[in-house]
């Protein structure tokens, strides 16, 4: 194994290992717990992540990356604006049935509690999911919607309303709170919204 082969490993099972501890602990995960499940010393962690929250903050992105990929093959090109929420919707209900949906629904709160514990890393969390998001945005930017066409700002203010949405539906699944939402609820839910919503760049109608 060579070097950066070495690295790689190291940095893969730190990964995996973190998932698991930070998953069940929280705030309170142990780097020693985590650097002996990958079969490293802590001070790999420093080496390769520069802190415990460095650590927290890759394996949310590694985590996230995936997912966002997936929409982007889940939302076909081609579809105006309504008809890409409507796709996308529908591929964010069929997620709340998979067989990883509690231990994602469990690492959200986590991550929630550890933010709230520790403002510098809420705001690297943040930070990191928002860049995740950029696909999203992606995604729905350059697409028709009532005689115009989706603008980077205007996606944005999407993403944000739809993140929003189906956090909330997605947590009241599991926990009986949202009786008969449904693919088809999800798709009608998240059309409505972005049909009501103003896509307007406020930035645009000040200047």
């Amino acid at each position: 194994m060579t070097r950066a082969e070495a690295k790689e490993r190291n940095r893969r099972a730190l990964l995996d290992a973190a998932f698991q501890v930070v998953s069940r602990d929280g705030y309170r995960a142990r780097l020693e717990e985590i650097a002996e499940r990958a079969d490293v010393t802590t001070g790999a962690i420093y080496s390769l992540f520069g802190s415990k929250n460095g650590l927290v903050v890759a394996v949310v992105a590694d985590y996230l990356r995936p997912y966002y990929e997936e929409i982007e093959r889940a939302v076909p090109a081609g579809l105006d604006l309504l008809e890409a929420v409507d796709a996308f919707a529908r591929y964010y209900r069929r997620m709340c049935d998979a067989p990883d949906a509690l231990p994602r629904l469990s690492l959200q709160i986590t991550l929630l509690d550890m933010a709230l514990h520790d403002p510098d890393l809420g705001s690297r969390l943040a930070e990191s999911i928002r860049a995740q998001e950029n696909h999203l945005i992606a995604v729905f930017t350059g697409r028709s919607h009532n005689g115009s066409t989706v603008t980077p700002q205007q996606a944005q203010r999407l993403t944000t309303a739809l993140r929003a949405l189906f956090v909330g539906l997605g947590q009241g699944i599991p926990l009986g709170l949202a009786p008969g939402a449904d693919e088809q609820f999800f798709a009608d839910t998240a059309r409505a919204l972005a049909s009501g919503m103003s896509l307007v760049d406020h930035d645009a109608d000040t200047s």
